[in-house]
């Protein structure tokens, strides 16, 4: 592997800023220095240093985005921002995609990886990996009509859903509209707001709060990610079944 496509890939910088380190003599592998981006290096068998700093392989990225109303959940769309738009040059990689999807009109907790086996188990019916919403609805909801929501319901088209877990966060008597906070296992298309409309009214905002044990972290705003701390990592293999090392 080039040198300078592994400095970009454990997102030391830019190719531009990697370039310049290089140039700059800032880089050794094995006690000598990188003369050249195009030096091939082995990830697993060199050691490579950036100012006496090890430079430590890395396969996998993780992390977690409140995606923004607006933005769609893809890798490359040629008409509208997609959720890796959002991510800034050094921490963007081809590899990486998001796991499972959420509507355009829809905000909150989505993760990025290029980890394909971790999105397959976190997505697989078999491990019921919860997600959780909190949805703002025309008109007043009462306790009994959520309550249906349990039991599982079926929708306008006939498919049949499995228990939901739904309570009333409040009523906006002055907007008339009713704050819900929805907790399904499954993901088909646009079920919460089918699951809505079944009591004859509409999501107006849709925000996911929760993806398994993984909560909308305290302060990202809407349009910003940070890297998944090693314990939100852990718990997330937990929820998909997987007990493997953190790599």
């Amino acid at each position: 592997m080039r040198i300078d496509k592994f400095l970009h890939a454990m997102r030391i910088g830019t190719r531009t800023q990697v370039r310049r380190l290089i140039k700059d003599g800032h880089i050794t592998t094995n006690g000598e220095p990188v003369l050249s981006g195009k030096q091939q290096v082995n990830p697993g068998n060199d050691t490579v240093l950036l100012d006496d700093e090890p430079v430590r392989y890395q396969q996998f990225f993780y992390y977690v985005l409140n995606k923004p109303v607006g933005a769609i959940t893809a890798t490359v769309d040629t008409q509208a921002k997609t959720v890796l738009d959002l991510f800034n040059t050094t921490d963007y990689r081809d590899d990486l995609f998001p796991v499972g999807r959420l509507d355009k009109d829809t905000e909150g907790v989505l993760v990025i990886t290029n980890d394909g086996a971790l999105s397959h188990a976190l997505l697989s019916p078999a491990h019921h990996v919860t997600k959780v919403y909190e949805a703002e609805v025309t008109g007043e909801i009462t306790a009994e009509q959520v309550a249906v929501f349990n039991d599982g319901i079926t929708l306008k088209d006939g498919t049949q859903l499995q228990p939901a877990k739904a309570k009333i966060v409040a009523f906006h008597e002055i907007e008339n509209f009713t704050t819900l906070q929805i907790e399904i296992h499954e993901g088909k298309y646009h079920q919460v707001k089918r699951m809505v409309g079944t009591l004859g009214e509409r999501v107006v905002q849709l925000r996911r709060i929760a993806f398994g044990s993984l909560t909308l972290p305290v302060g990202l705003l809407a349009g910003n990610y940070r890297a998944l701390t090693d314990d939100e990592l852990a718990a997330l293999k937990q929820d998909a079944g997987q007990t493997t090392e953190i790599v």
